[in-house]
């Protein structure tokens, strides 16, 4: 198994127990009361981890504007949490690309969600990625342009 893909299931197994246990990641991480069937979390298991539990509301935000007709605490958590992985790093990780952090969680929702879990997860996250592409590919604006809306001052009325 690749490190990262090893690193993400382990991640999604201490967002898991985190949920059952209110626990912190950082409390499971240092209480060392995380599975050590896959060996010890790699860095990037903890950065993932960590990063999904810091920037959980803009994520959990994210997955509620898309996923329709679905609370995120209607989800089962196993979807849940490899939703809110995702979602991390295609908002959060750069070197990680969308397509890949999806095809990741899909293959995941297969072993451990429930029969459409798959489906799901591909769905809510493909849209996430298009909406966040589209948004990356908006020019910025230079500071130093007129507002559009505004005309300059010599074409305004009466001026």
């Amino acid at each position: 198994m690749l490190e990262r893909t090893r690193a993400r299931r382990q991640a999604l197994q201490i967002l898991y127990q985190r949920e059952i246990t209110e626990q912190t990641v950082a409390e499971i991480l240092g209480a060392g009361t995380y599975s050590t069937e896959d060996g010890e979390p790699s860095e990037y298991c903890r950065a993932l981890a960590l990063g999904a539990e810091t920037h959980q509301a803009a994520v959990d935000a994210e997955i509620e504007a898309t996923s329709q007709h679905w609370s995120l605490m209607r989800m089962p958590f196993v979807d849940r949490n490899i939703l809110r992985l995702a979602v991390y790093e295609i908002l959060f990780e750069d070197d990680v690309p969308a397509s890949v952090a999806i095809n990741e969680a899909v293959e995941m929702a297969k072993v451990y969600g429930g029969d459409d879990s798959s489906k799901f997860v591909n769905g809510v996250l493909g849209k996430i990625a298009e909406v966040h592409a589209a948004q990356e590919d908006v020019p910025a604006v230079p500071e130093d342009t007129a507002d559009p809306v505004d005309p300059p001052a010599d074409e305004k009325e009466g001026a």
